[in-house]
């Protein structure tokens, strides 16, 4: 017990404010009448040398502990009085190696259902990240002017924006096959100028549409299709017979099994006729 006691009082400032280690703590409240408050913990978004990143440095704001209510709207208008805020992203985790991602479609690819979550937060200028990291709170998520729907409203807002726009829908696959389309295009382009074209060390790559065509069979060829197919055929007939053979040896195998199990009932009676069977 005097462990946890003291490992609880390393992980809380004097206030009484859970803090994190190279994090700063800003706590937040769903509404006025939410007496207790939780913490969003934020830092500056750092990568290593020489590492590509997606997102802008010294402007960028990491934040954790997100709660599912707080949405990228809510989320950038609590940090803009701090500066202008770029953009906001809001993940299920964090990313390892950033890297430009293409758009996924929110019809084949919906999202799911939010928990806690990480968000990164782009400032048009590195003093609104400044501010950031100093704000002290506690900030309100819902207010009389930005309400937030929760509850029974929140799932009927969700559940009428889960369902697709036909329009929507059928310009977003239009799109799609076009792009697709293209790109089968330009890959057939680019086999066809390839094709019987040798690479650097004299090799001419093979496809299926560079195959010459079929040159007419003479005789002898014809003879030797013949014999080879009159080869194939004997050998299924061989194999064929071998497999017969097999099932007739699992079958008989199987009525001796049969044949040894009713003499064995047959024993067993016999013996409990005579009571000699003791099974313990």
């Amino acid at each position: 017990m005097v462990a946890r006691r003291r490992k609880r009082a390393a992980r809380e400032s004097d206030s009484g404010v859970p803090t994190l280690p190279g994090y700063s703590a800003i706590p937040i409240k769903f509404s006025e009448k939410q007496q207790s408050s939780h913490y969003l913990y934020v830092r500056e978004h750092k990568v290593r040398e020489g590492t590509k990143s997606s997102w802008p440095q010294k402007r960028t704001l990491f934040v954790l502990n997100v709660p599912p209510y707080c949405t990228e709207e809510c989320l950038s208008r609590l940090l803009s009085p701090c500066g202008s805020v770029q953009s906001v992203k809001l993940q299920e985790k964090p990313e390892l190696a950033e890297s430009p991602k293409e758009p996924r479609s929110k019809f084949f690819n919906p999202k799911p259902v939010p928990g806690f979550q990480v968000a990164y937060v782009v400032f048009q200028k590195p003093g609104g990240m400044s501010a950031a990291l100093a704000l002290k709170g506690p900030l309100l998520v819902s207010t009389e002017s930005h309400p937030v729907r929760s509850g029974v409203l929140k799932w009927i807002r969700d559940y009428t924006d889960s369902v697709p726009d036909p329009e929507a829908l059928r310009v977003e696959v239009d799109a799609f096959m076009e792009t697709y389309d293209r790109k089968i295009a330009e890959e057939e382009a680019k086999a066809k100028e390839e094709e019987g074209v040798p690479d650097e060390e004299g090799w001419v790559k093979v496809t299926r549409r560079g195959r010459r065509p079929v040159l007419p069979r003479t005789e002898a060829a014809s003879l030797r299709v013949l014999e080879r197919e009159r080869r194939k055929r004997a050998r299924k007939e061989l194999l064929n017979f071998y497999a017969w053979q097999h099932r007739e040896t699992k079958m008989e195998h199987i009525a001796q099994l049969r044949k040894k199990f009713e003499e064995d009932k047959q024993r067993i009676e016999l013996m409990r006729a005579q009571r000699k069977f003791r099974p313990y």
